[in-house]
């Protein structure tokens, strides 16, 4: 309960970015889930969402807002998502809710990216967190064979299917000292959709929530 209520108390903290009468970028994942909530209960008047994923893009639905596709919204002034690891330079690991390929595409299109998270998600060195990768589904053995050269141990996560229709494999194992090199060398290989680092695109603001309140962290 605790951990729940952090999770709500940085979403809180993310209303402050939401423009009224604009577009909005909305990830994915429970953290995401109570900001969605407060956007209804505080009656945020909102052009329309942009979501990650078709469980975000219901969530909004059901509470009365109007969700278009990104190629219809153009950029973004904001976007917030939550995130499964954060390093201090806002390099993230995400794609524990199999919606990673939607959310780097959003935040690339997006000004401002704003990370949600209990504090919890803060770490020194990513890698903890199994890192996630999209695969084609013919290239799910190949990609693997090269994630073992890259030093991860890859484990296909089970009876889970993109809403992209692929499937996704976890690395474990990694201690990642270099993310940008390591998101470059994991998109080149061939059949990767796309590999749940955002170090290229890191978050410009994370929101990090605990049960007696919340702190903003900006990059080093």
């Amino acid at each position: 309960m605790s951990q729940d209520l952090a999770k709500r108390k940085a979403a809180e903290a993310a209303l402050r970015y939401v423009v009224q009468g604009e577009m909005l970028g909305v990830g994915t994942g429970s953290t995401v889930n109570h900001f969605i909530d407060l956007l209804a209960e505080r009656h945020f008047d909102i052009a329309a969402a942009v979501s990650s994923s078709e469980a975000s893009t219901e969530r909004l639905r059901a509470h009365g807002f109007k969700v278009i596709d990104l190629n219809a919204a153009g950029p973004l002034s904001v976007y917030v998502d939550g995130a499964d690891e954060s390093n201090h330079q806002l390099q993230l690991i995400k794609g524990g809710g199999a919606a990673l390929t939607r959310e780097k595409i959003i935040a690339g299109a997006s000004a401002v990216f704003v990370c949600i998270a209990d504090e919890s998600k803060l770490v020194d060195t990513l890698g903890a967190f199994p890192l996630p990768v999209e695969v084609l589904p013919m290239a799910r053995s190949f990609v693997a064979r090269e994630l073992v050269k890259l030093g991860g141990e890859p484990v296909l996560r089970a009876n889970v299917i993109t809403d992209n229709g692929n499937p996704i494999i976890d690395v474990r194992g990694l201690r990642i000292t270099d993310p940008r090199a390591l998101e470059t060398a994991i998109n080149t290989i061939p059949g990767v959709v796309t590999v749940g680092l955002f170090a290229h695109r890191p978050a410009d603001r994370l929101i990090l929530g605990s049960p007696s309140g919340v702190r903003e962290v900006v990059a080093r």
